[in-house]
């Protein structure tokens, strides 16, 4: 069963670069997926991506499945395989990100943790709300309306 992550957290990385999980979900993770989690990093954005193991195995499988000789396929194969970490919560409901992820996503201090249905993105603060102010001005090209019009809200 996928998990059904959502809502904007704002979170504490500690000095030695853990995260705890929002109370909403600790329960969920660490019984029903048994603390078992995946890290890596977001191709298009300086984020990261926490999956739950589960859910993280049929992306794989489906990423390595993508064929070798397309240089795109080549690079999200490297990119987010090669990043990829697993972790465990800890008891405290925590999850321990390694210093190259960080760097990657530039954290500090301040997090962003946002729900996204299957997955969580881990943020740095600063550049989710340069980002947010970004993508509130973009407009919605005639192409993404018609791939987003099937959707009701």
């Amino acid at each position: 069963m996928d998990s059904l992550f959502k809502g904007i957290h704002n979170l504490n990385l500690d000095s030695k670069g853990r995260l705890g999980i929002p109370v909403t979900y600790r329960d969920h993770v660490i019984g029903l997926l048994k603390g078992s989690m995946v890290i890596t990093i977001d191709t298009e954005e300086k984020c990261l991506l926490l999956y739950p193991s589960e859910t993280w195995s049929k992306i794989q499988v489906k990423i390595n499945q993508l064929p070798s000789f397309n240089k795109n396929a080549r690079r999200i194969q490297r990119l987010l395989i090669g990043h990829a970490e697993d972790i465990d919560v800890d008891s405290n409901g925590r999850i321990l990100i390694s210093k190259p992820l960080r760097e990657y996503a530039t954290l500090s201090k301040k997090i962003i943790l946002i729900g996204q249905g299957d997955k969580f993105e881990i943020w740095d603060q600063h550049s989710w709300n340069q980002n947010v102010d970004k993508w509130r001005e973009e407009v919605t090209s005639n192409d993404d309306a018609q791939a987003l019009s099937d959707i009701s809200i």
